[in-house]
């Protein structure tokens, strides 16, 4: 079933909790256009950094279309439909590992090309995906996945718990790994923490 377009008629409900809506969406699929609108450029702004432009403008039209078809399966005690979307996400990025492992490893070479000297070249060189990029490449796929939607999808534990439909507690365990795998390998190539690092790059490096 294709995902319903947005005719931007839905715009005096979206103060509604998602909950409600993803409900309401059971018997009028049009009602589904406001998640849709509500959650689109988050979920998608999340694919763009793990896979690139190009194939998040495909992964997260993939993600709208599987949640639609899915909605019945939606938790209603949810309020928030943003980690149930993530998890989706998640789902649709394990389908591309290797597009995205070749995307966080093409920063290493990014890293060894010489800098420019004036300071802007220099401060894009800096940027989060460039420095922790091949640090992230290193980590299994499900600490990869609990870090970036913590750091990344901003996300609580609690909301990583719920999109990847594990115990809280699991959810800890991998980022604390993931936190250490980075910390390790930024320390390894010459970033000590707090030395002009981005703010995402210190928070996945540090908990």
């Amino acid at each position: 079933m294709n995902l319903p377009g947005r005719s931007g008629q839905l715009q005096g409900v979206r103060i509604e909790p998602d909950a409600e809506i993803v409900a309401s969406s059971l018997t009028v699929p049009e009602r589904f256009e406001v998640i849709f609108d509500r959650h689109f450029p988050t979920i998608h702004s999340y694919l763009a950094r793990r896979v690139g432009e190009t194939l998040a403008d495909d992964l997260a039209s993939a993600t709208f279309v599987e949640a639609f078809r899915a909605r019945h399966r939606f938790q209603m005690e949810h309020a928030s439909a943003r980690p149930w979307l993530f998890g989706i996400a998640s789902n649709m990025i394990r389908q591309h590992r290797r597009g995205e492992r070749r995307r966080l490893l093409a920063y290493a070479k990014i890293m060894s090309e010489p800098a420019a000297d004036d300071t802007e070249a220099v401060e894009s060189r800096l940027d989060a995906e460039v420095i922790v990029g091949p640090a992230l490449a290193s980590l299994a796929a499900p600490d990869r996945d609990a870090l970036l939607l913590l750091v990344w999808g901003e996300l609580t534990y609690e909301e990583v718990a719920e999109a990847l439909s594990i115990p809280v507690g699991t959810v800890k365990s991998r980022i604390n790994r993931a936190r250490s795998l980075v910390r390790a390998s930024l320390a390894a190539g010459g970033f000590e923490a707090g030395d002009r690092e981005p703010r995402d790059v210190k928070e996945a490096s540090h908990g």
